[in-house]
């Protein structure tokens, strides 16, 4: 599909991967229709699509409550007459020991994370259905793929995106809507404002975990499925790694990633305090793509002290074992 003349919905559009992706989008000439809770940011982020010479119809979204998401697609329609792409981005997490993290938290981070992207299937869907073309891309994580401690309601959600992925393009085929194409994509971590808006029990920050990459890369990724759709994607050649070994040795990559989120992901020199973060309320002020991780200029870097750090752990565990 041509990017040039499509119209694209882009949910969670207000910060980080979704904003970056409309901002891509626009820059191709696509029609963005950018979705999410942040009124203001929203609006900014439209801006900046408008200024890259686009179309950009910002609509205050709450992909939690399904009636909000339909009407998301129906102004959508009722503005341009149809919906070529539809990203799922909205995402949410929080940290913490799992007796620790507040159910309602536990349950918040599942409906906006998995409950959304089944909503903003649902809504697009029959759209799609009457064209008889379309494209769905759902934002996973290698988190998908190898779970990580201290997250267990955002590793679940994106696990359970694959599935929805999947069990979709089955129906799809077997109705002949073979021009509706699900992708999803799996990023590695990435350069976004989401480590600090996190809900956070475990009293040390949450920061992000080398190697990071940046939220243009992910946008890359995206404009690409559209153009030549493909099943699932993994972003950043740390988590094409971590995917490829979990498939080898699925145990040592779970303790090998188990031993690096202990040792980078969550600060041993700067405390937290507990909080909901933005689970309940959005975040105030205009947005941004970048979280300050620094995701362009440490990638390299980063790749190398990754390596190092698994090498090491690898070491230390057969070490372990022998003893």
């Amino acid at each position: 599909m041509r990017t040039g003349d499509s119209v694209v919905v882009v949910t969670g559009a207000s910060s980080g991967i979704g904003r970056a992706t409309a901002r891509m989008f626009a820059k191709k000439g696509a029609a963005v229709v950018l979705a999410a809770r942040r009124g203001e940011a929203l609006e900014a982020a439209a801006e900046e699509c408008r200024a890259a010479g686009a179309e950009a119809l910002p609509v205050v979204t709450d992909v939690t409550d399904y009636e909000s998401v339909r009407e998301l697609a129906r102004r959508t329609v009722e503005r341009h007459g149809r919906i070529d792409v539809w990203v799922n981005n909205a995402s949410v997490t929080v940290f913490g020991p799992f007796t620790d993290v507040p159910l309602e938290d536990f349950r918040r981070v599942i409906d906006v994370n998995l409950m959304g992207y089944v909503h903003g299937a649902r809504a697009v869907l029959p759209y799609l259905r009457e064209q008889g073309r379309g494209v769905i891309v759902n934002v996973s994580s290698i988190v998908g793929v190898v779970a990580q401690p201290y997250t267990h309601a955002y590793g679940m959600a994106k696990f359970a995106i694959r599935a929805l992925s999947a069990s979709l393009r089955q129906e799809l085929r077997l109705e002949g809507n073979r021009k509706i194409h699900v992708c999803t994509v799996l990023p590695a971590t990435i350069d976004t404002p989401l480590f600090q808006h996190a809900a956070n029990y475990t009293g040390r920050k949450a920061v992000a975990m080398p190697p990071v990459y940046s939220a243009e890369r992910v946008a890359h990724t995206i404009l690409d499925l559209v153009r030549w759709p493909r099943r699932e994607v993994v972003v950043g050649p740390a988590g094409r790694s971590f995917v490829t070994q979990s498939k080898i040795a699925p145990g040592l990559t779970e303790r090998l990633m188990g031993f690096q989120v202990e040792r980078s992901h969550l600060s041993r020199r700067e405390p937290a305090a507990a909080s909901s973060g933005n689970l309940f309320e959005p975040a105030p002020g205009n947005g941004d793509v970048h979280g300050g991780w620094h995701g362009r200029r440490r990638t390299a870097a980063r790749r190398l002290a990754v390596a190092a750090l698994a090498a090491g752990a690898a070491i230390a565990l057969v070490n372990r074992r022998r003893r």
